[in-house]
């Protein structure tokens, strides 16, 4: 599982996410991307989960991307404990994702199968999705009209 080989500190205040993406939200790397439509924090296992159907479906053809990575700490106390007592103990790591966060890339395979293989993985995420395309870049557009 994804989580980060050191950190400032063991345990962080819980935060919001607010906003849509501002970074982070266009496809780089491949041809199709998996958009996240929701906020969510998204953890380790689920990314995890994620990948290994998107890689079980293209039977290890293409390139597969991940976007984001778990670098927050959440920690949670143990059931049936009183309240007070300070914060619980390091439970895992979660990626914090805004609307329009692009989570997972695909290229060199064709849209259809790329459209399943996301498909598959939006079933293990917490978030609505939605497949998007790479767009090819306004001066190319321009030189080819």
């Amino acid at each position: 599982m994804l989580q980060p080989k050191k950190t400032k500190y063991r345990k962080v205040f819980k935060g919001r996410i607010k906003g849509k993406a501002t970074k982070g939200n266009t496809v780089v790397y491949g041809d199709f991307g998996l958009v996240s439509e929701d906020k969510a924090k998204i953890t380790s296992r689920q990314i995890e989960a994620a990948r290994i159907a998107i890689n079980r479906y293209l039977k290890r053809g293409g390139n597969v991307v991940i976007r984001i990575f778990p670098h927050k700490p959440i920690t949670k106390r143990p059931a049936e404990v009183r309240m007070g007592k300070g914060k619980g103990p390091l439970e895992g790591y979660v990626a914090p994702v805004k609307e329009g966060t692009v989570l997972y890339e695909i290229g060199g395979v064709d849209e259809a199968l790329a459209k399943e293989a996301f498909r598959r993985a939006s079933h293990k995420l917490p978030v609505k999705t939605r497949v998007i395309r790479r767009e090819t870049p306004a001066a190319t557009e321009e030189v080819s009209k």
